[in-house]
């Protein structure tokens, strides 16, 4: 039985953790270097940093803080944000990260995903992909969840593994931090259509939503959320021990 992963994500904005609702009315909440070496304590599987303004704000990801932030983990670290070329990828990689999660630079130049997968094996090239239901058609949406690409979702993702992207993680913006549980519809279709790893991302409000998630699409490697595991409603550990009396192999321990 494959074990699923419980990955907490650090929302950063000018070097502090933040989370919203729906992409929206962002709020602080505390520094990644703290919150990093908390989890990596404390039975998280990994770890996954965004610089969720890096792209809107045409800029590259914060070196500083992602290497401290990185020197304090002993989990795999997957870190995106601004990512556009195989340098950044190459300075990520350099400052601690194990994995580069790829958004607006797919969308805008989609040989990034082949070049970058060639240049550091497709298991460090992770593909991340914003959708939203508009008109009942899942669309991908780019610049933090703020621009509609009109690209249809899963022919993006199928076309992102296609060109060497060796993990997906599927941010649901319907369900994000609303806490009413992860949108299995499109999780279901989007593990139907690829065979690498797929992370679900968007709506966990409690542990019931993480049972729900892995019994409902079998096909799904992790579960990942913020606020539940940053304001402490949602114990990781405990989280796993539910998992597993529920009979959802998990690594248990910090």
């Amino acid at each position: 039985m494959i074990t699923k992963r419980i990955i907490p994500c650090l929302d950063v904005r000018d070097g502090r953790v933040v989370k919203g609702v729906n992409f929206e009315g962002l709020r602080e909440v505390d520094s990644p270097v703290g919150l990093a070496k908390y989890y990596s304590s404390c039975g998280a599987d990994e770890l996954v940093f965004y610089d969720i303004t890096a792209s809107s704000d045409g800029r590259k990801l914060f070196t500083e803080i992602l290497r401290e932030t990185a020197s304090g983990v002993f989990i795999p670290l997957t870190v995106g944000g601004g990512i556009n070329t195989t340098e950044d990828f190459e300075r990520v990689l350099s400052c601690g990260a194990d994995k580069v999660s790829v958004n607006t630079g797919a969308i805008k130049d989609p040989s990034l995903l082949e070049r970058a997968a060639k240049l550091y094996g497709d298991q460090c090239v992770v593909l991340s992909v914003d959708v939203k239901r508009v008109d009942g058609v899942f669309r991908v949406f780019a610049k933090g969840g703020r621009e509609n690409t009109g690209l249809e979702a899963i022919e993006w993702i199928k076309r992102g593994v296609g060109s060497g992207a060796g993990e997906v993680v599927v941010n649901s913006i319907d369900t994000d931090g609303v806490k009413r549980g992860f949108d299995i519809e499109m999780l279901k279709k989007v593990c139907e259509a690829v065979k690498v790893p797929v992370i679900a991302s968007g709506g966990a409000g409690s542990i019931e939503d993480f049972i729900n998630l892995f019994k409902s699409v079998p096909g799904v490697d992790a579960g990942l959320a913020a606020s539940v595991f940053h304001f402490g409603e949602i114990e990781i550990n405990k989280l796993k021990e539910e998992m597993r009396k529920n009979g959802i192999s998990a690594r248990l321990g910090g």
